[in-house]
């Protein structure tokens, strides 16, 4: 275990869900916190619980206590499908300092778990996480398909970075060929034209979620992952292109989204492809959340991705 991985904050204990029944075991009682499961572990969970980027993009602020409640609602599910899963919960990547020092600290973790051959399971916190991320994916693993499942782009050209800008940093650092960048289930009322034009002027892929339905929301992605040459694939599901109500509590509420079954369905693709290393879900606002409708669905998104993991290596 490297001195890097041990600066991560253990996951609180009472996050980890316990029923004490052997004939309904849940989540929280297979999953192993800290770094006691992570040499073990096919799936390792960290967290980054902060939202500076989210509120230098003016949106409302919550998303830092987003990974707890993911938590909460993941572990109180059932292991069926899964329980031969060997799953982590490393834990949080401290959020000392300034949003830079966090990213920094956030992909060196990261870069770990995915050059020791674990699947990364990243709960943010605001979408800016997907720039460390992303970053720590195509430094290990290139050459990297990066996915951005949102309504927005999140390219702009922000300064300082913020949530809205990590594809951009990424693209313009050189860390990620445009080419191989994916921004699926886009709406035009949530972007500008000067960033579509920057994108496809680049050759990115910009799926509009019409276009998406059109076709058939998985028939489409799965058409696409059959073409695509990359050697590794990152995920990043932001809940925000999911519809508001279905996912009120994310920090920019889309009236127009996607349902949650079909981002439940991608998830399944996520874990179903063997290239697939990194799976992150950003934007959870617990703050503007009813009944933990966000949080829950979520946490039914990583499971599926997770039954499809299981499914795969069990193959």
């Amino acid at each position: 275990m490297s001195t890097l991985l041990r600066q991560v904050i253990p996951p609180a204990h009472d996050l980890f869900y316990r029923r004490g029944d052997p004939n309904d075991r849940r989540l929280g009682e297979v999953v192993v916190p800290g770094v006691a499961g992570y040499d073990a572990a096919t799936v390792v969970i960290l967290g980054c619980p902060q939202d500076i980027g989210v509120q230098r993009n003016r949106g409302r602020p919550g998303a830092a206590h987003g990974p707890a409640a993911i938590r909460r609602c993941l572990y109180r599910l059932g292991v069926a499908e899964i329980s031969d899963l060997s799953i982590c919960d490393l834990g949080d990547t401290p959020v000392n300092g300034d949003l830079e020092t966090i990213h920094a600290l956030h992909r060196e973790i990261a870069a770990q778990i995915i050059a020791d051959g674990k699947l990364l399971i990243s709960l943010g916190g605001g979408n800016d996480i997907s720039y460390p991320d992303m970053a720590a994916l195509a430094l290990v693993a290139p050459p990297t398909l990066a996915i951005n499942v949102d309504a927005h782009y999140d390219a702009r050209a922000d300064q300082p970075a913020n949530s809205g800008t990590p594809y951009r940093q990424l693209i313009e650092t050189g860390l990620i060929d445009p080419r191989r960048f994916w921004v699926f289930g886009a709406q035009p009322h949530a972007n500008s034209p000067i960033y579509t034009d920057y994108l496809r002027e680049r050759g990115a892929t910009i799926v509009e979620l019409s276009a998406a339905r059109q076709h058939g929301v998985v028939a489409m992605m799965q058409a696409m992952l059959a073409a695509s040459d990359a050697v590794s694939i990152g995920w990043g599901f932001d809940l925000d292109v999911v519809q508001s109500s279905e996912a009120p509590g994310v920090s920019a509420p889309n009236p127009l989204g996607m349902r949650g079954d079909e981002l439940v369905a991608l998830s399944m693709l996520a874990g179903a492809e063997p290239r697939t290393r990194l799976i992150e879900i950003s934007e959870l606002n617990p703050t503007y959340d009813i009944d933990d409708r966000t949080a829950r669905l979520a946490a039914v998104v990583i499971w599926y991705a997770l039954m499809m993991v299981a499914q795969q290596r069990s193959d």
